[in-house]
């Protein structure tokens, strides 16, 4: 079985087992505390709103809808039928399509070029859960959907972020009940350094225009009440300045 079929199989196992409404998934926070948040460092680098956007790694497509409320074509797509099924449900307006896209596929990538253009990407937390062999893969791919003059904002949980999801996980209860499955169908988190990201984005031919940090906020809550966060890193990246 290859690399990708693997962690194919791992997700649609995960969307198959979970409802998919909004906030029943561990990272599925309401969209003003991430991509509201993420945009305020993102739409300043674009060269062109009025590109297509491309959600890539969309889930359940809580994001790609409020995405889809603030550009004019917006695009989720995803690895996993299963998790498109649930955004496709939850958007019966159709205010944004939706695709699979195997986004460590090359020609995937080159068919959606052609047939969308260049485009923005926005990608939240998909570099971290690719197999290592596959991150070249992912920025090569990234490259060819942006083209000459889309961006990419790019966001992943930092190496610290794993510590606490293994605090979480090792406390007294166990994992909380939005980590569990998470960790049951083999999903890895956080296993990607910081200073690699840029370097996977520079290897693939792009350029960084800005980076920063920001607290990825969760659905979960410790049992004192506080809502979880996890360190993550953010990357804006184009062809040129």
């Amino acid at each position: 079985m290859s690399v990708t079929s693997r962690y194919r199989d791992a997700w649609e196992g995960f969307w198959n087992e979970v409802a998919g409404d909004q906030g029943t998934v561990f990272w599925d926070a309401e969209p003003a505390l991430t991509a509201g948040r993420h945009l305020a460092h993102f739409e300043p680098h674009l060269t062109d709103p009025a590109l297509p956007l491309i959600d890539l790694g969309c889930g359940n497509g809580t994001q790609t809808r409020y995405l889809a409320e603030r550009f004019p074509h917006v695009v989720g797509a995803d690895l996993s039928a299963a998790a498109l099924e649930h955004a496709r449900r939850a958007d019966p307006a159709g205010t944004a399509a939706y695709r699979r896209v195997d986004a460590t596929d090359k020609a995937e990538a080159e068919a959606l070029h052609a047939e969308l253009g260049d485009a923005n990407l926005y990608v939240r937390g998909v570099l971290h859960q690719c197999e290592p062999d596959d991150r070249r893969s992912l920025a090569d791919a990234l490259a060819v959907l942006l083209g000459d003059h889309g961006r990419v904002f790019l966001v992943e949980p930092s190496p610290a972020a794993r510590t606490v999801l293994a605090e979480l996980a090792r406390g007294p209860a166990g994992p909380p009940a939005k980590i569990a499955p998470v960790l049951r169908h083999g999903l890895t988190p956080a296993t990607v350094p910081e200073e690699a990201v840029p370097g996977y984005l520079r290897a693939a031919g792009l350029t960084v225009l800005a980076s920063g940090e920001l607290p990825l906020t969760t659905v979960e809550y410790t049992p004192d009440g506080t809502r979880i966060e996890l360190p993550s890193t953010w990357v804006v990246a184009g062809r040129s300045a």
